[in-house]
């Protein structure tokens, strides 16, 4: 079997191994391939199985690969690939549905806590000399926020937003969601989408994009919300109408916001949410830990030595 991987240094930079994919047969690994279905086809047009994370696999792509089987992608999202023309070539698409849970929510509270802190902010102030200048024992160059009391409203409460929950819960928070199946066991009380908006001190996106949630952060419904609101999105970026986003940290009626995805990855640099104040932007990276990576890889190998042996899981077509 040839193995194609068109896109792997994003899950594997170098510190992780390939040798679970190499035994399963012989093995081309491309760090990157460009978008444009000539580079992508003239990587695996021989390909029995082809390895995808961000490189978009068309129904053009699928159709210039004759002996191509299966095709595994290493994330939770799918949208990359044609699925109606692999299901119609009887090609099997799979992903890894859950890997990063612990990695995305511990970011996710990362970011919240970064939001009421400011520790980097303070401690780029201390390394500046502010505070061997400071007349006072003590200084602060942005209020901090105490958490204990306040509301998390969490937009979609499935495996991560459960796990932010237990989270925020464990500091005093008070927990409400939204969610279209609404969870069992106790952990927060399932609210509709207006009463969220209204009652929540931060709010948190852990939902999938669909055209019901596209933009579901928007100038109508910031409104909604207290003044000082904090949103958080480590979800999808097109979840968020950015340059609303932008006017209101502008005029203060969001406090803050951390947002590791956007609309258009890499960032572009006419982006809104650059110039706007007390916004804090990582680059999609929330699920990247090296333990979760590891998670991704070694799930990836199950899928296709599960395919390889006639019983395929976790497939999306």
């Amino acid at each position: 079997m040839k193995i194609v991987v068109v896109d792997g240094y994003t899950l594997n930079p170098g510190d992780l191994s390939w040798s679970g994919f190499e035994e399963l047969g012989d093995l081309d690994i491309y760090d990157r391939t460009e978008s444009e279905n000539e580079k992508i086809i003239g990587r695996i047009h021989d390909a029995n199985a082809v390895l995808v994370n961000k490189t978009p696999i068309n129904a053009q792509a699928i159709a210039a690969c004759p002996d191509l089987k299966y095709i595994g992608v290493t994330a939770t999202g799918y949208n990359v690939v044609d699925i109606q023309a692999a299901r119609d070539r009887g090609i099997t698409v799979t992903n890894v549905p859950v890997y990063g849970t612990a990695a995305v929510s511990q970011f996710t509270i990362a970011m919240l806590l970064e939001l009421c802190a400011r520790i980097g902010l303070h401690n780029h102030a201390v390394h500046a000399g502010r505070w061997q200048n400071c007349p006072d024992f003590c200084f602060w160059v942005h209020q901090l926020v105490e958490l204990e009391g306040k509301t998390l409203g969490l937009i979609g409460f499935g495996r991560i937003g459960q796990s932010v929950a237990v989270i925020a819960k464990a500091m005093g928070m008070k927990i409400i969601y939204h969610d279209e199946k609404p969870a069992t066991g106790g952990l927060g009380e399932a609210v509709s989408l207006d009463r969220l908006f209204a009652e929540s001190d931060v709010i948190t996106l852990h939902c999938p994009l669909l055209p019901q949630t596209k933009g579901i952060i928007n100038k109508a419904n910031i409104e909604k919300m207290k003044d000082g609101v904090m949103i958080i999105n480590t979800s999808r970026g097109a979840l968020i109408v950015e340059e609303d986003l932008a006017q209101a940290l502008n005029t203060d009626k969001v406090r803050g916001a951390g947002v590791d995805v956007v609309s258009v990855e890499p960032i572009r640099g006419d982006n809104p949410l650059l110039k706007s104040k007390n916004c804090i932007i990582t680059p999609h990276i929330a699920w990247t830990a090296k333990e979760s990576r590891q998670r991704l890889m070694d799930m990836a190998v199950e899928n296709l030595k599960a395919f390889l042996e006639g019983k395929p899981i976790n497939v999306v077509n």
